[in-house]
């Protein structure tokens, strides 16, 4: 198929003008000025003339597919069956594939299924995005996320943890490096979990098999035994200290340094935070993002979908948050396509419209380089070279 755009985003903060696309099964094979790929691609090709912007499908870091988004998803999760809840994922999954995502990393389900989900997407059984899933999330006896089934107490059950969610099919591994206030009866969010042995032994289980590692770490004793054991990528990253906060630029350095992604995993309704937080912490908080930003760390985009006000459309709400910051729109963009790539292990296979990229591809009507809430503007997404119409299951 021959894909042609008024603009086409070939590279950060970079347009074709007038450029064109050309894919042959799953894959882009070859991309340029539109006369010239017209006339690689001959006249027989199927075409998909469009006047806006083509650009890579968007990458949601940090979902969960098992949860509802509804203001008690544990609940939620808890009474319903395995069969129920499958049908719900799906639904899910091509709720985010509507919004113009085409690849999320899920990160904590139940059952493994979400490695179900992703296979049958992969094998085109049911629309949705790629599914880079995590299976059963690593936490201590009765810590944080403990209902999805993976309480593990000292080293030996976390290497055998980690064992069965690679067998399973994992592409990464998740580590409840710290609490968090989905689980109301477990650790608060800034206490750590994990002794510096146990994460290690993880991380070390996790990359013998060539497979990241993402840590759920609020707390700043977290966020540094995780940079200390070598994890890939930091979930949160919000610095709690009791109370307070307690940011350490010598533990940024090292985040820097070991090339280390952060996924603030920021809600759609980033707006109500102040509400829950309070103003000044939650402004406070937000000023620690940008710190990070402005001392070189790399950040990516994610939602946390799934979570109490997080639903399966909201990656874009949730990237005007960054731009609230004062980052440029080229940046944010790329922290949910070829940044969220490269830290999904994912680079030279998806995020860029490129050559030998999977055709993972997003048409919007507006320029989201010059306004980033033209990535709501959808006409029509490509996953893995198959055309999905908003709102409609035709490919």
């Amino acid at each position: 198929m021959l894909i042609t755009g008024g603009r086409v985003l070939v590279d950060s903060g970079t347009y074709l003008e007038n450029g064109a696309v050309l894919i042959e099964g799953e894959s882009i094979v070859a991309v340029g000025p539109r006369e010239e790929i017209e006339r690689r691609a001959g006249a027989d090709v199927p075409r998909f003339e469009f006047g806006g912007t083509v650009l890579p499908g968007l990458i949601d870091a940090h979902v969960h597919l098992v949860f509802d988004g509804g203001p008690d998803p544990v609940s939620t999760l808890r009474n319903a069956t395995d069969h129920d809840l499958f049908e719900d994922m799906r639904r899910r999954g091509e709720q985010l594939l509507d919004s113009g995502v085409t690849t999320v990393r899920d990160l904590g389900d139940r059952g493994g299924l979400a490695l179900r989900l992703a296979a049958d997407i992969a094998e085109r059984r049911t629309p949705g995005p790629r599914v880079v899933a995590a299976g059963t999330p690593a936490t201590t006896v009765g810590g944080h996320c403990h209902f999805l089934g993976g309480e593990v107490s000292g080293q030996a059950e976390i290497r055998e943890l980690v064992r069965r969610n690679l067998a399973a099919g994992a592409g990464v591994i998740k580590a409840m490096a710290t609490g968090g206030g989905l689980t109301k009866d477990g650790p608060k969010s800034h206490q750590s979990q994990f002794s510096a042995e146990e994460l290690a032994a993880l991380v070390e289980e996790a990359h013998a098999a060539g497979v990241p590692v993402a840590a759920h770490a609020h707390g700043a004793d977290g966020i540094a035994a995780a940079v200390d054991a070598g994890v890939d990528t930091i979930e949160h990253c919000t610095w709690m200290a009791g109370d307070g906060l307690d940011f350490r630029p010598e533990v940024v350095e090292r985040i820097i340094t070991k090339g280390i992604a952060v996924c603030p995993a920021v809600s759609p309704h980033w707006r109500m935070l102040p509400r829950f937080f309070g103003e000044e912490r939650a402004h406070a908080m937000f000023g620690l993002v940008r710190r990070m930003a402005d001392a070189g760390v790399r950040l990516i985009a994610g939602t946390d979908a799934g979570v109490q006000r997080a639903g399966f459309d909201g990656l874009v709400p949730a990237l005007g948050f960054y731009a609230h910051l004062g980052l440029p729109n080229a940046t944010v963009i790329d922290m949910a396509t070829s940044r969220a790539a490269a830290a999904l292990g994912l680079a030279g296979i998806t995020g860029k419209v490129a050559p030998g990229h999977r055709a993972d591809l997003l048409l919007v009507h507006g320029d989201p380089l010059a306004d980033l809430s033209a990535l709501s503007g959808v006409h029509a997404v490509f996953a893995s070279g198959l055309r999905h119409e908003p709102d409609s299951t035709e490919q």
